[in-house]
C-alpha cells in the first residue's frame, strides 16, 4: 500500500510556525548602533528592526522628529536618536548626517542580508495626497525622488532637505529607493505620506522569509 505523504496543514501547525518565526526574529535582535562626530554634528543613533515602533528622538529639528516618528511607528522599528548640529547655520548638515547614520545602522542591522525579503512597496494616502515608495535592499544605492511642486518650508523646515536625507540614507544603507507622489496640494501631507510609506515599505523588505536561508539573489551575493 502506498503511503500518503500529503497531510492537511492544521491550524495548530500554522500557529506553531508563526510562533517559531517570531521567536527567530526576536532572538536575532537585528540592531544597528552608530556614533558619528564631525565638526558640524554629533549623533548617536540606535535602530532595532524587529521592534514595536518606539522612539526617543532628539534631533533639534521638530518636523524631522515628527517624520521619523511616523516612519518608526508604521515600520515597527525602535529608533533612538540623540543629535546636536550647527542649527544656527541651517539644518542641512544635521539632516544629512542623520540620514548617513540611519543608513549605516540599517546596513549594520541587516548584516549579510541573508533570509530577508529584500523588496518592499507601500502606497499611503494622506487626505488629498498620495505617496508610493518602492525599495530594494540590493546594496546598490540609488534614489529616484518625484513629488509635486511643494512649498519651500513646512514651519521652519526646508523641504529641499527631504531628498538630501533620503540620498544619504540610500548611499550608506545600500538601498535602491523610489519615492513617487503623483498628486497632492498640501506640503505637510505629501511629506508625511512619503515617510509613512517609506516605513511600511522598509518593514516589508527587512522581514525574514522563512522559506529562504541564503541571500535573496540569483548571484548568491548582494
Amino acid at each position: 500500500m502506498r503511503e500518503n505523504f500529503f497531510h492537511p496543514v492544521r491550524e495548530v501547525d500554522r500557529e506553531d510556525f508563526r510562533t517559531q518565526r517570531k521567536l527567530k526574529m526576536t532572538t536575532l535582535s537585528r540592531r544597528g548602533v552608530v556614533d558619528r562626530q564631525t565638526k558640524e554634528t554629533r549623533i548617536r543613533l540606535e535602530l532595532l528592526l524587529d521592534g514595536e515602533g518606539n522612539t526617543e528622538l532628539r534631533t533639534g529639528i521638530p518636523f524631522l522628529d515628527h517624520m521619523l516618528s511616523l516612519f518608526a511607528v508604521h515600520g515597527f522599528f525602535d529608533l533612538k536618536i540623540d543629535a546636536e548640529g550647527d542649527l544656527e547655520i541651517d539644518a542641512h548638515h544635521t539632516v544629512e548626517d542623520i540620514g548617513i547614520c540611519l543608513g549605516s545602522a540599517l546596513a549594520q542591522a541587516l548584516g549579510d542580508r541573508k533570509g530577508i525579503r529584500r523588496y518592499g512597496h507601500s502606497v499611503v494616502p494622506m487626505d488629498e495626497a498620495l505617496a508610493a515608495v518602492t525599495l530594494d535592499l540590493s546594496n546598490r544605492p540609488y534614489l529616484v525622488y518625484r513629488i509635486p511642486s511643494i512649498a519651500d518650508r513646512v514651519g521652519q523646515f526646508e523641504t529641499e532637505l527631504v531628498p538630501e536625507f533620503f540620498r544619504a540614507f540610500c548611499l550608506n544603507g545600500g538601498v535602491t529607493l523610489h519615492v513617487d507622489s503623483p498628486y497632492g496640494s498640501n506640503t505637510h501631507h505629501i511629506v508625511e505620506a512619503v515617510f509613512k510609506a517609506w516605513g511600511r515599505a522598509l518593514d516589508g523588505a527587512t522581514q525574514l522569509d522563512p522559506r529562504r536561508a541564503g541571500v535573496p539573489s540569483s548571484k548568491g551575493a548582494l
